[in-house]
């Protein structure tokens, strides 16, 4: 099991689970309701700020997208607009009760991620550039761990897949399946890529595993197939939800054997220049991924510049 000791690590999951509600209005806006100087664009735009209490709904603080989303605030001079966190859990079911009543909502948001599979949405454009380009999901190992357990090391290493598998994961752990079914079922259905990962190694007997993830659907996701996978070639494996911090902490002290949940280079970055030197990057796992603000297609905005008032 973990030790890790969360007092010598100073970090406190600072999880606030308060949502601030959004009020009733029309997309549309009231004729009555118009910018300074009459335009229409201006009228849409306040509403859609009053309507949403100048709210984006975030998840944990800790989170390298709400740090963008709270930088994005400042660096598109959106005034009066504040990022709520929350958790990842509390985010998704803010967008979904939106979405029931087709009223606005604003959250922060990322691919891969089972939403996308269920709601029409679509990502607000960064001209600014503030969430950044095109991420990767890495695999991260403690050090040493390629001598010490040189097969557990091998399948990290050569772990790798499509941002359509670990949706397909999601949702179907989103539609009410328990975790460890349906990483079961998507290898059942996928044994070509599990062959691939577990090719040139051995299969072991009770072989201790320790694989530390975050609280994320995807994680969630990907954790659970990687430990499905490892227990098929006889590990004794362990996977434990950690804070963003805590998790990176686990692996670089060793605490931990890996993870595959490292989302690089902008939502972990700055946890990556910290220790970096501590652990043993195996590359990316999964490529395309993406971060920003998220919307459903119903709202009449495009830009995160839209969200500033006129």
């Amino acid at each position: 099991m973990f030790k890790l000791n969360l007092k010598r690590a100073g970090i406190v999951a600072g999880l606030s689970l308060s949502l601030v509600a959004a009020g009733c209005g029309s997309d549309e806006g009231s004729e009555g309701n118009t910018s300074g100087d009459g335009s229409e664009g201006g009228s849409e735009k306040a509403a859609v700020g009053e309507q949403l209490d100048y709210t984006i709904t975030g998840i944990d603080a800790g989170s390298g997208v709400v740090g963008a989303a709270k930088k994005s605030v400042k660096e598109y001079g959106l005034e009066g607009w504040e990022v709520q966190t929350s958790s990842g859990a509390a985010m998704t079911q803010k967008l979904g009760d939106a979405i029931e009543d087709e009223e606005p909502v604003i959250v922060t948001g990322w691919t891969p991620h089972w939403m996308f599979a269920k709601y029409d949405l679509k990502y607000l454009e960064d001209p600014k550039k503030v969430f950044g380009g095109e991420e990767q999901i890495k695999s991260m190992a403690r050090q040493g761990l390629k001598e010490e357990k040189p097969n557990l090391y091998k399948i990290l290493d050569q772990f790798n897949w499509e941002a359509s598998d670990m949706e397909s994961v999601m949702l179907e752990i989103e539609n009410g399946t328990p975790e460890e079914e349906a990483a079961k079922n998507w290898i059942k259905e996928n044994q070509d890529k599990v062959d691939e990962w577990t090719k040139g190694t051995e299969k072991v007997d009770g072989v201790e595993a320790k694989i530390a993830y975050v609280a994320w659907s995807s994680e969630i996701a990907s954790a659970n197939v990687i430990k499905a996978v490892l227990d098929e070639q006889g590990f004794d494996t362990t996977i434990k939800q950690l804070d963003n911090g805590v998790m990176w902490q686990a692996v670089a002290e060793g605490e931990a054997d890996g993870m595959v949940a490292a989302w690089l280079p902008g939502t972990h970055g700055d946890l990556y220049d910290s220790y970096k030197d501590q652990l043993k990057d195996l590359g990316p796992n999964l490529k395309g991924a993406k971060i920003g603000l998220v919307v459903p297609k119903y709202m009449d905005i495009s830009s995160i510049e839209d969200l500033k008032s006129e």
